[in-house]
């Protein structure tokens, strides 16, 4: 049994497919990357924009992280992650401490199944929490019901 993630094999297409059959080849690359081999160059990949722009800032998170672990080893982690994350210290230090764990722990597990999209989610909350506490959300008591409400079923 192999500890390492599966080799990534991708759907591959022939560029004649791509000019032959342009709406099948688009609407399969919207599903997952293609790889367009060419006879007369080097294979493409075909894929969203979407899809290209997660990948981009999946990099930037990790190079984030990396600097964060690697440099100035005195302070702790979370003090680390507050540079490029200046957002991170409207938390509370003990919530600081619990992003700094998750974040390097949810990064390593989707890197090695290669499902980067969980690290942008996880993020996105953690960055969505510091912007409610930012608005003042932490410090308002919520309104509760007096009487309960029936719902239909959805």
């Amino acid at each position: 049994m192999s500890l390492l993630a599966p080799a990534r094999s991708r759907r591959s297409v022939q560029s004649s497919d791509l000019s032959r059959h342009a709406k099948d080849v688009f609407a399969a690359a919207e599903e997952e990357p293609l790889e367009v081999t060419r006879r007369d160059g080097k294979p493409l990949v075909l894929t969203t924009k979407e899809r290209s722009d997660d990948d981009e800032a999946v990099l930037e998170i990790a190079a984030q992280l990396i600097a964060a672990v690697t440099v100035n080893e005195q302070l702790p982690l979370h003090d680390r992650l507050a540079i490029p994350y200046p957002w991170l210290k409207l938390l509370s230090r003990e919530d600081q401490q619990r992003f700094a764990k998750e974040i390097v722990d949810v990064a390593r597990g989707s890197f090695s199944l290669r499902q980067p999209r969980r690290l942008l989610l996880e993020m996105q909350a953690w960055r969505n929490s510091a912007e409610a506490i930012a608005a003042g959300w932490d410090r308002t008591e919520p309104d509760m019901l007096d009487d309960q409400i029936r719902v239909e079923k959805p």
